[in-house]
Formats: C-alpha cells, structure tokens, sequence
C-alpha cells in the first residue's frame, strides 16, 4: 500500500470528526493534513491501547526517532513518508511533533494531575500543538492564527475529555486536576461509579462553562484576514461544538450514555459550516461555531 493510501485509511477508519473537515481541502493540502492526523492517530492508538508502560514507552521512541528520519529525509514507515513529502511543502516544525509525543508519555506514565497547569499542559500537548501544525497547511498571514489554534485546540480537547470521564477512568486515567476535585469534594471513585453527587454536578458544571467560554474565545482570536484560509479550523471547530452542545445537555446520561454524533450528522455539519462560511466571508457575517 502507498504511504498516502495507508494515511488515508488510518484517518478514515478513525472516525474522528477532522476527518470530514479534510475532505474539503485542495488535493495538497488535503493528503498533508491526512499524513499529520495518521501521526496522530499512531502515538495516540499507543497511549490508548498498549497496557504494558514499557512497550507503550519503546513504541513512543520508536516514533521519536521516525521524526528525526523525517526531517533527514530518511522516514522507514509510511506514515513518516508522508510526514516527509508534506514538511516539504509546509513549514512544519520537528519540535512540534516532539512536543506531542510527550503528551502521548503523559498519558503513558499516569501521573496525576494536581493543578490546572498540568491539564493546560496536557491540553496544549496533545491539541493545541497540533492545532499549530494544522494552521501552517491550511495556510494564514497574521501570527495572531497561532493563539487561535491553542485556543481552539483546548477547547476541543476538553470536550474529549468532558465526553470519555467514564472511559477514561476506568483505564485509571482522570484528567480533571485534584485542586478542582478537591474544591467541589469529589473523589477518584466517583469517577469510576460515575456517581452524580452534588460536587460531581457542580464539578461538570464548572467545566462545561470552561469549555464554552473556550471556544468563544477561540473566536475571537481568529484573524478576519485569516478567516477563508483557516475555514476548516472553523468545520472541525463547529463538529466539536455540537458534539459539545449534547454533552452539555446530556445531565445524568453522560455517564451511562456519553453522547456521540453519526458520520452522516458530522458530514452535515461540516457541509453546513463551509456553506455559512461562504458566504458569512464575503458578507462580513459573524464567525460561529453554532451554524
């Protein structure tokens, strides 16, 4: 299988809602982003499903040195060949793809995390830094873009983390930090029994804010001159925040039934979002995420 094949199948069979904000890109920039969102989907399939901590750690090294083959122009495994063929054509940097590979080790060591800065950190890791590689393919003239992207990347990210509470407990994984678990009295099981107490009400509540204040500050950061450049930030953006809008409504049924949007509503919304934005651009209308 050719590299951009192998890239292309691993971001599709991910079913992860960038996937449809690739499809209306320009062929180039199109099979760039599917070789970044592969690297992602590579170290992240790592962190998620290897149990052993030594074999999830080598296995992040392996992609540590695949990075540094890329940027030698001497990549061994698809993905990196892709990676290659698209740092060629845009300015992505090599410490960036660094700096996602230690959060994918912040999920692998487990250490927990006590203070608001340590999620920021995780956050900024494993999203907002790819937000700024996205940014470089999809292309923007202002350096304002960049806050953007950490915004929005945050943003989406919470969003995963507010949506798999439970799943992610059960693998030992709790990213809320103890300073907030503490403050609204709210103890690691809860997380696992998924017991909706006053605090763990109160507890969501707070994030929920958190998050929605995210992206509208996301918004705001976005440069006007950048708008029809990074209009699929916008797609992936408006995919996420209706995924958001039905775990802010879900109540009690988040833990039970995390809810989750269908491809076809994820194609909608993406179809929906590009449509607005066509003609929003042209008309000075308002950005949103809520088409």
């Amino acid at each position: 299988m050719k590299p951009a094949k192998y890239c292309e199948e691993k971001a599709r069979g991910a079913g992860s809602s960038f996937f449809y904000a690739f499809l209306f890109l320009p062929e180039e920039k199109r099979r760039a982003m599917m070789a970044l969102y592969a690297f992602c989907r590579e170290v992240d399939d790592i962190a998620d499903e290897v149990s052993d901590r030594s074999v999830a750690t080598r296995k992040l090294a392996f992609w540590g040195e695949e990075i540094s083959r890329v940027y030698t122009d001497q990549p061994r495994h698809p993905v990196g060949k892709e990676l290659n063929w698209a740092r060629q054509r845009f300015h992505l940097s090599e410490e960036l793809f660094v700096e996602i590979l230690d959060g994918m080790l912040m999920d692998v060591n487990h250490k927990p995390y006590l203070k608001a800065s340590d999620l920021a950190l995780y956050c900024h890791r494993v999203a907002g830094v790819v937000g700024l590689l996205t940014i470089e393919i999809f292309g923007h003239t202002s350096r304002k873009a960049g806050d953007f992207a950490i915004a929005l990347g945050e943003a989406l990210q919470l969003t995963n983390i507010l949506r798999d509470l439970r799943e992610d407990a059960a693998r030992g994984r709790i990213y809320i930090p103890q300073e907030d678990r503490i403050r609204f009295s709210v103890a690691d099981q809860d997380f696992t029994d998924g017991a909706m107490s006053e605090g763990m009400c109160k507890l969501l509540a707070f994030y929920v804010d958190k998050v929605d204040k995210l992206y509208a500050k996301a918004i705001d950061l976005l440069p006007a001159e950048d708008r029809v450049s990074l209009r699929p930030s916008l797609l992936m953006g408006a995919i996420y925040f209706a995924h958001f809008q039905r775990i802010r409504d879900a109540g009690d049924q988040l833990w039970t039934s995390p809810p989750r949007l269908l491809p076809i509503q994820k194609i909608w919304i993406a179809w929906r979002t590009w449509r607005y934005e066509k003609r929003a651009a042209r008309k000075n209308l308002p950005v949103t995420f809520a088409v």
